[in-house]
């Protein structure tokens, strides 16, 4: 799988980016939230990206940040009847916290809001999503309204990417606590990962 892609942006479209990558340009899916964090044309940029192959099509989707990539694995997988284009129009019509907020709320309205999403498809995301969500909020106290320390961010993100690779949500977190306390508070999302998944 093709994890990243690094090299010199040629050229960008609000739904799509052609990087050149030593020579080859590699033409990107993106949403729109990624094409607002785009450099000028002739910087350097680097994309998490996700790999689709269909019958008839090998399609390559990159995002800017992790949590990103991670929401649109987890749309792409989880949800019925909702696939790449689509988990991109919903990106690009809200942010990730957005989703996550107006799933934990149930709030139809503001999904169903976005461009191709339609109320049946809104109450699919509510409904098979609801478990993974609660990841999403597994650091926070929703009483307090502070936002997330930066330990408990990069703890929350490893989450949900174990999740966007078929963890159910509470071995996702007890997999990540004790990926933590094994190695320390100064682990990036990519330790705790990889050690999450070499644990029994």
């Amino acid at each position: 799988m093709i994890s990243f892609i690094r090299g010199i942006l040629i050229e960008s479209l609000p739904a799509q980016a052609t990087v050149d990558v030593h020579g080859v340009g590699y033409e990107i899916q993106i949403p729109l939230s990624t094409y607002n964090a785009l450099p000028a044309s002739g910087g350097e940029v680097k994309l998490l990206t996700q790999l689709i192959i269909r019958e008839d099509s090998h399609a390559l989707f990159g995002f800017s940040s992790r949590p990103e990539r991670d929401m649109f694995r987890l749309l792409v997988h989880t949800v019925s009847g909702i696939g790449p284009k689509i988990a991109l129009g919903i990106l690009s019509g809200m942010s990730v916290a957005g989703i996550r907020s107006a799933v934990a709320q149930r709030d139809l309205k503001a999904l169903s809001s976005i461009s191709g999403v339609g109320k049946k498809t809104a109450e699919r995301i509510v409904v098979e999503l609801a478990d993974k969500m609660g990841a999403a909020t597994a650091f926070e106290s929703p009483a307090s309204g502070l936002a997330l320390s930066p330990n408990d961010q990069k703890a929350n993100d490893a989450v949900l990417a174990l999740m966007a690779l078929g963890f159910k949500q509470p071995d996702a977190l007890q997999s990540i606590r004790g990926a933590q306390a094994m190695l320390g508070q100064s682990a990036s999302i990519e330790d705790l990962v990889r050690v999450s998944l070499k644990r029994p």
